[in-house]
């Protein structure tokens, strides 16, 4: 496993472009956040570069994290702590020549037990299935299950569960052994974003 992933919790997810994206991810970080990835899909690149460098010293201030979503060059522009890859962003040992030894890197493994062996054998950090819920980020996002975290559990590396998730859908996903909550919305889109933060971190003090 890799170092920086020992904790357990939410795994927040940024929802730029927004004008406070940077209080609004200190609030997360503050509510207990123990992973952050930055995800912006507009073709701005010098505002998500000067988000990224800014997110990641913030991160780096709390001791979590900082990943960057599909985009390797910038993740290694920004000195990001590493990149969460889906399907069509490239593969692992390519991010990892460019990022280094020592990078997180993530894959999205969707609904399917084979990509996610496949995945971990090709050298990813942790597996992300979902959506597990509807999710207005994705609606048309293929469905997980909880079976799916328990098949992959021998698998050894921390599993993600994302999609839909809130603070009261999330139990059964955390005792099938999801180790991260990634939320969006959930967190982001909430009026007191370190409060959300809060219920989600709690899953995982009880």
């Amino acid at each position: 496993m890799h170092p920086r992933l020992t904790r357990r919790g939410l795994y927040a997810i940024s929802d730029g472009p927004r004008p406070d994206l940077l209080a609004a991810v200190k609030a997360a970080l503050r509510g207990g956040a123990v992973l952050l990835q930055y995800r912006d899909k507009t073709a701005d690149s010098a505002r998500r570069a000067f988000e990224a460098r800014a997110l990641r010293e913030l991160c780096a201030r709390h001791e979590v994290p900082f990943i960057v979503n599909d985009d390797v060059e910038l993740a290694l522009a920004a000195g990001a702590d590493g990149v969460h890859l889906g399907e069509d962003d490239g593969d692992i040992a390519a991010a990892r020549a460019r990022l280094g030894s020592g990078a997180i890197i993530g894959a999205s493994c969707y609904d399917s037990r084979a990509r996610a062996r496949e995945l971990a054998a090709a050298g990813a950090d942790y597996l992300a299935f979902g959506a597990f819920f509807p999710s207005s980020t994705k609606p048309d996002a293929r469905r997980a299950t909880p079976d799916l975290l328990r098949a992959a559990k021998p698998l050894g590396l921390p599993l993600v569960a994302i999609g839909g998730i809130t603070p009261d859908n999330a139990q059964p996903l955390v005792e099938a052994g999801a180790d991260f909550l990634a939320v969006i919305s959930g967190v982001f889109a909430q009026a007191d974003p370190e409060a959300a933060a809060r219920r989600y971190a709690a899953l995982y003090t009880k």
